[in-house]
């Protein structure tokens, strides 16, 4: 019975002791964050101010993704013979000047993405790699500053695809305006004198046109954490048919080295290009801006992020 008493005591103060312990543990850890918290506020502050000073700022992140699989006499499925995979990739990139009578920010946007199913059991099936995604888009923002956030500007901007159909369609935004930028990093462009240019085969289809040009830009770094947001939008003043707007978003979260973990995604409306696609891949050559079905355009992607 005294064994017994005695190997109780000695357990119960075992777990005082391991429990005291893990609390000290856990009030050391809970002050060195509160002090990492503070250097990484400090540190923020200083490159914001960095942000701030006169010159050009480049520099470039993006995403890879991808996915590859293989499978034979797997019967379980409906092609029990395949190989299928993926493969995209996203790059943001940006020059920027900012001084104190004038800024000028150039970004590009670049987007592609390749996918593999080949049936091998089916000898007509496509063995290769088929475009998927496929979004580039350059833009070129000067301003005047008439006082810290509000600057007359003119913009030129240029949206396509690079892997088919190169500026079939293109769309070329050229307007003047205003810039208001409440905050560093922030800014809002109007533009209500923009005409956009449409370059396409289709000329029944995708018309030019007078407009309003509005975008709305926003990048930031929390520590690892890193953001972009851009919604480009062309409200034109002769119809509602050929105004369209795009909004993509970048996220990406460094591990290593700059190297971390990165998620893309976009949405589009535009609906001459849905026109465009019902009558010249769909085969509906009845269809109208009046009939078609203008679904929302949406990608994304998801992978290994980069930045340099």
């Amino acid at each position: 019975m005294k064994k017994i008493v005695l190997f109780a005591s000695l357990f119960l103060a075992g777990l005082s002791v391991y429990a005291q312990t893990e609390e000290e543990l856990k009030a050391e850890k809970s002050v060195k964050q509160d002090s990492l918290d503070a250097i990484q506020g400090r540190i923020d502050a200083i490159q914001a101010e960095i942000d701030a000073l006169p010159g050009w700022k480049i520099g470039a992140f993006g995403t890879i993704g991808g996915s590859f699989s293989g499978f034979n006499n797997w019967y379980a499925q409906e092609t029990p013979n395949n190989d299928a995979g993926t493969i995209g990739f996203t790059v943001n990139g940006y020059a920027h000047k900012n001084e104190p009578k004038y800024f000028w920010r150039t970004d590009l946007t670049l987007n592609l993405n390749w996918v593999k199913f080949d049936d091998k059991d089916d000898p007509n099936d496509q063995e290769g790699f088929r475009q998927a995604t496929d979004v580039f888009n350059i833009s070129s923002l000067y301003g005047w500053k008439l006082s810290e956030k509000f600057a007359i500007s003119a913009l030129g901007e240029y949206r396509t695809t690079l892997l088919s159909n190169f500026n079939d369609p293109g769309y070329l935004d050229v307007g003047v305006g205003g810039t208001w930028t409440p905050f560093t990093n922030f800014l809002v462009v109007i533009h209500p004198f923009n005409y956009n240019f449409v370059f396409s085969s289709g000329e029944n289809i995708f018309e030019s046109s007078f407009g309003a040009k509005v975008v709305v830009d926003y990048s930031k770094e929390f520590g690892k954490f890193k953001l972009k947001t851009n919604l480009s939008s062309f409200w034109s003043y002769k119809s509602s048919d050929l105004s369209n707007w795009t909004w993509t978003n970048s996220f990406s979260y460094t591990v290593w080295k700059g190297i971390g973990i990165g998620f893309d995604f976009g949405l589009r409306d535009n609906k001459q290009e849905a026109l465009n696609y019902a009558i010249n891949t769909l085969g509906d050559t009845g269809a109208t801006f009046d009939t078609i079905d203008n679904d929302l355009q949406t990608y994304y992607t998801l992978g290994i992020s980069y930045k340099f």
